[in-house]
């Protein structure tokens, strides 16, 4: 047996390095009400907080839901590199702080991302292996447009613009690991959870592999030699 014991070696191969889920959508499909379900009940995945320099909606907690910044602020940021993927969305900025994701992955929690698909392709572009994205349709524009309307968040002109976009945010669903409709949130919220399960179990994530592989082989070494005594004994 290798100078790790068994028990050790079941608690390596239950390590993992944490993923990035990237949900997309336009606005009004949904996403964000889907990302407020899974925080509330999958154990190790965390928010990505964005920093924006949009003002903030009624509700709204600085440091909580977003990092509200200036704009110099943010073209700094840019500049230093200090941003995992920025983009500008109806006059307003919008970015990842790089470190802090680095860091959440390291210590094996998962990241939730809700961004453009400007951001996804940012962030695939950057750090590919660690992501896993999800693209949100609407089961028609006019219940998107029903939606946008009843949540009374913005003005009816901001709701046309927002229309105006949804087609071209839809044209990217090609670019998407995964592709969900929400008919019904509860099943899209359903079908996002299995992906990211299955997601966490994806080899590559697991560095500990090899140190239980490692172990199994040297138990069957063991073994072997164990029974190869008995069978000159007897």
């Amino acid at each position: 047996m290798s100078s790790k014991s068994v028990a050790d070696v079941q608690m390596l191969s239950r390590t993992r390095r944490g993923l990035m889920l990237i949900l997309s959508s336009p606005s009004g499909a949904g996403k964000s009400t889907i990302s407020r379900a899974l925080l509330k009940t999958e154990q190790d995945l965390i928010m990505s907080v964005s920093v924006t320099t949009r003002k903030p909606r009624p509700g709204e907690v600085d440091g909580v839901d977003y990092i509200f910044i200036g704009k110099p602020e943010f073209d700094r940021m840019v500049r230093d590199g200090e941003l995992l993927e920025h983009a500008t969305v109806f006059e307003n900025s919008y970015g990842t702080p790089r470190q802090a994701v680095e860091d959440a992955l390291s210590a094996g929690k998962d990241v939730l991302f809700d961004v453009d698909w400007q951001g996804a392709q940012q962030i695939k572009g950057r750090m590919p292996d660690d992501m896993v994205s999800v693209f949100i349709l609407p089961p028609s524009i006019a219940e998107l447009e029903k939606r946008l309307l009843s949540r009374a968040q913005d003005s009816l002109e901001v709701v046309r613009k927002r229309m105006a976009k949804a087609w071209e945010e839809i044209s990217h669903y090609p670019e998407y690991d995964f592709v969900l409709t929400n008919h019904v949130v509860e099943d899209c919220l359903a079908e996002t959870r299995s992906i990211l399960h299955v997601e966490r179990l994806r080899a590559r994530r697991h560095s500990a592999l090899v140190d239980q592989v490692g172990a199994l082989r040297a138990e069957a070494d063991t073994l072997a030699v164990a029974a190869d005594t008995k069978g000159a004994g007897d």
